[in-house]
């Protein structure tokens, strides 16, 4: 049995000339296949060891190509700028001899706990530090412990009547309580959680597996140790594509992620 910490899920070994050997964690899967957040941040890590010099990834914009399963895996870099203060590092994450992810990562400063000049921040009404009380985490019994395999590693509290088809018949604004278990959460872990919820589609009463096929995400600053407060939404749920829109917030009020992803619609 793999360790469940999400720092050793995000170990990575140098093989030379850019290449680092690591693992796919059994863990960090959502059914049988590796969430796509976890991938992210591997490509994420890989450049920013390659980078070396105290960078952090504050863009990152992936295609996921295929899903792979947890196993032995292969991150290859690519620099493609290397500058004072932006540089650019491309990325593939391969199992075998596919590439299920590809990568572009931003590697820079990101802004610390200095007041921004405007910031329209939606979680902080509706979202309160930590989770509310009797908020179950995912976990034996849970309705979703057996997909969620995520809960081996981190408590995960989502709020599902937020999940459920609106009566008003409004858009789903999904609410997530995150953190790693038996470690504070770091940049990795808050760009993981920018994939953290459920497909929006459970609003629309549409289940199942929905595949990202591309997915963009910002850091916007290091996560203070606490809970993450992450918000879930969506602009159009088309027949055949839709997209979902993450905010994670940190337990002292300031928005540490933004992501976008366009996705597939589960079928009916």
């Amino acid at each position: 049995m793999s360790s469940t910490l999400f720092t050793d899920a995000m170990a990575l070994t140098p093989a030379g000339d850019g290449v680092y050997d690591g693992v796919l964690n059994e863990h960090w899967t959502i059914g049988p296949k590796v969430h796509g957040g976890a991938m992210l941040a591997l490509c994420a890590n890989a450049a920013r060891t390659e980078h070396g010099g105290g960078v952090e990834p504050i863009a990152i914009s992936g295609n996921f190509l295929w899903a792979p399963d947890p196993g032995p895996m292969r991150v290859v870099t690519t620099v493609r700028k290397r500058g004072r203060r932006v540089s650019l590092i491309d990325v593939e994450l391969n199992q075998g001899d596919r590439t299920a992810v590809r990568a572009a990562v931003t590697l820079g400063d990101p802004e610390h706990h200095v007041p921004p000049l405007l910031s329209v921040n939606p979680v902080i009404p509706l979202m309160q530090p930590e989770p509310p009380p009797g908020l179950e985490p995912i976990g034996p019994g849970h309705r979703m412990a057996d997909i969620v395999h995520l809960a081996h590693g981190c408590d995960i509290r989502p709020s599902l009547t937020t999940m459920e088809p609106r009566a008003d018949g409004g858009p789903p604004v999904i609410e997530y309580w995150v953190r790693p278990k038996g470690t504070p959460p770091d940049v990795l872990f808050a760009l993981l959680c920018g994939d953290v919820s459920a497909p929006v589609t459970f609003g629309v009463n549409r289940f199942g597996w929905a595949p990202t096929v591309q997915l963009t995400a910002y850091l916007r600053a290091r996560p203070a140790d606490g809970w993450l407060r992450v918000l879930c939404t969506t602009v159009q749920i088309g027949q055949d594509w839709f997209d979902e829109d993450h905010i994670v917030v940190d337990c002292e009020g300031h928005i540490v992620v933004q992501s976008r992803q366009l996705a597939m619609v589960p079928g009916a």
